[in-house]
C-alpha cells in the first residue's frame, strides 16, 4: 500500500533546461532498479522547473530513495545546473485510486 511520498522541485540555471531535463530521463532507469518506489514521476512544470514526485510503502523505502543513487547524482550535479538547491517536501498519502505494480 502506498503510504508516504516525496515531491522535488528543481528550477535550472538559464541554459541548463535541456540537461536536467535529460538527467531525469536517464534516472528512470536507476530508479525502476528500487524495490520500494511504487511510482516515479519527472515532470516539467514551467520550461525551467522540474519536480519528481515518487511514491513509497514506508518511510524505510522514501529514506532509502533519499540516500539512492539519483539523489546522490542530483546531489552531485546541483551546483551546476540548479539555479537553487532543490525543495524537498515529504507527503503523506491520504488516498490513491490504486496502485501500479497492481496492474501489471
Amino acid at each position: 500500500m502506498i503510504k508516504v511520498g516525496l515531491f522535488v522541485r528543481l528550477e535550472a540555471k538559464p541554459g541548463k533546461e535541456q540537461e536536467i531535463e535529460n538527467f531525469l530521463k536517464s534516472a528512470l532507469a536507476l530508479v525502476d532498479k528500487e524495490p520500494n518506489t511504487i511510482t516515479w514521476y519527472a515532470v516539467k512544470l514551467s520550461p525551467s522547473v522540474f519536480a519528481i514526485f515518487d511514491t513509497f510503502p514506508n518511510e524505510t523505502g522514501r529514506d532509502a530513495h533519499l540516500s539512492g543513487e539519483v539523489a546522490k547524482a542530483l546531489m552531485e550535479n546541483a551546483a551546476q545546473l540548479l539555479a537553487k538547491p532543490p525543495t524537498i517536501e515529504k507527503w503523506d498519502i491520504v488516498a490513491h485510486l490504486k496502485e501500479l505494480r497492481d496492474l501489471m
